[in-house]
């Protein structure tokens, strides 16, 4: 009896361990892969990212972010140029010195001439002539001294005018000359020669004189004026 016990023992054992061994096989069996899955990359989120190549987007700038400038010429250059011109400062040429030059009129830019007039009686009139390249101011009246004078001129105040006369080339300006004052009042001087000096800004004279002859028969006394320049000659014969 003990031994059919233990032979039967040993049977169920034996079966146990086959049907362990056949559920082992079943189950192998049933999870046996089919072969690598492809290999696909995987994005943050876990999804799978297409391969296909990617085309750059144009983003806007994030807010309050600066926009970005505009590429242009380096200064000097202009666009599309080869660097060998030069830019334009847009200032127009200046006009020759000799245009705009300003001095005073002496004997070196001038003619200056004495005539007799028949109107006013007693009365010779300068004409200045401006024969320089640029303009030149006639400044207050001219200085004059006759042969034998000891003073100059006097000059007539009440002929100022009211601005300088500036004389652009080949222009003219005049002074009268009142060769004497009421008959009898003074003695006369009769001169064949005439020294005229003129004036700086200043009021001071040139050293060098424009030298006239007069017109025959010329008498003056002390009681006799000389005009400032004037820009006309009816003007300067006025007084």
């Amino acid at each position: 009896m003990r031994t059919n016990r233990i032979r039967t023992t040993a049977l169920a054992a034996t079966a146990l361990m086959a049907a362990l061994s056949l559920t082992a096989c079943g189950s192998n069996e049933g999870t046996k892969s089919a072969g690598p899955a492809p290999a696909a990359a995987s994005g943050t989120d876990g999804k799978a990212e297409s391969t296909a190549p990617q085309t750059p987007e144009t983003t806007a700038p994030p807010t309050g972010a600066p926009a970005e400038k505009a590429s242009t010429p380096a200064r000097g250059k202009p666009a599309g140029g080869n660097g060998n011109e030069t830019a334009h400062s847009g200032t127009e040429k200046a006009a020759p010195a000799s245009a705009t030059a300003r001095t005073a009129c002496t004997t070196a830019n001038t003619t200056v001439t004495v005539t007799k007039v028949t109107r006013p009686i007693n009365h010779l009139l300068l004409t200045l002539k401006n024969t320089g390249s640029g303009l030149c101011d006639a400044y207050y009246a001219p200085h004059l001294g006759f042969d034998g004078a000891q003073s100059v001129f006097p000059i007539l105040e009440d002929s100022k005018p009211q601005a300088v006369v500036t004389l652009a080339p080949g222009e003219e300006a005049y002074a009268g000359i009142g060769l004497t004052g009421e008959p009898g009042q003074g003695t006369l001087h009769k001169s064949k020669n005439l020294s005229v000096h003129f004036a700086k800004r200043n009021g001071s004279t040139y050293d060098t004189p424009a030298k006239l002859k007069l017109p025959a028969e010329t008498y003056w006394d002390d009681n006799g004026f000389v005009t400032y320049w004037q820009s006309d000659r009816a003007t300067a014969l006025t007084f």
